[in-house]
């Protein structure tokens, strides 16, 4: 049986181009709800979002929201989800997901997507939480970024053992397995800034 109760997922008010983003988004909303995994999201009905919960909901999942009231205004909120809770600002939605969740996962998504998964990777970096984080490669789409962050270790600004804080799969079951086993292995940061840390 999973650890893991509840997983927070990073992804987008877009689809993308094509289907292979919203069917990956509907493969692991399916997936939680049938490991009995609560899904903890940001609130909308569009895009990877909307596949994303629509499947787990689907699949008698619980799924919650947070949505800052700005965006509920812009009538993006789901109105079916299990809870959905309307906060003030994107700094309080951010720290109420992380608060609620047990691991993290980003799809395939644009700037707010990226914004989530790097604030909550810098949180475990400077040891804020021990949570294990997860980018779900689907198609490649990741590869680019894990290759500039190899970049990133080898110029001294990436040490190697944060870089390995984020877990990769290209699929929705492998990448559960690797959040389940990698569950509190985050390492908290000693020394702030020393370049040649392995």
């Amino acid at each position: 049986m999973n650890p893991l109760k509840t997983i927070c997922v990073f992804c987008g008010s877009s689809l993308g181009v094509g289907d292979t983003y919203r069917v990956a988004a509907a493969e692991l909303g399916g997936l939680l709800a049938r490991e009995g995994i609560a899904l903890v999201y940001g609130g909308a009905h569009v895009g990877t979002m909307g596949a994303l919960a629509d499947a787990c909901l689907a699949a008698q999942g619980t799924v919650t929201g947070v949505m800052p009231q700005r965006l509920v205004e812009r009538e993006v909120a789901h109105g079916g989800l299990t809870t959905l809770h309307v906060v003030d600002t994107m700094h309080t939605r951010k720290a109420m997901m992380a608060d609620m969740a047990d691991a993290f996962i980003a799809l395939p998504g644009g700037f707010g997507t990226y914004d989530e998964m790097f604030e909550i990777l810098t949180w475990a970096q400077i040891g804020m939480h021990q949570k294990p984080v997860g980018l779900l490669n689907v198609g490649g789409f990741y590869t680019p970024l894990l290759t500039f962050l190899e970049s990133a270790v080898s110029a001294g600004f990436v040490q190697p053992r944060h870089l390995a804080m984020i877990q990769v799969a290209d699929t929705a079951e492998a990448l559960l397995a690797k959040l389940a086993t990698a569950q509190g292995s985050a390492p908290v940061a000693g020394k702030w800034t020393v370049s040649t840390d392995a």
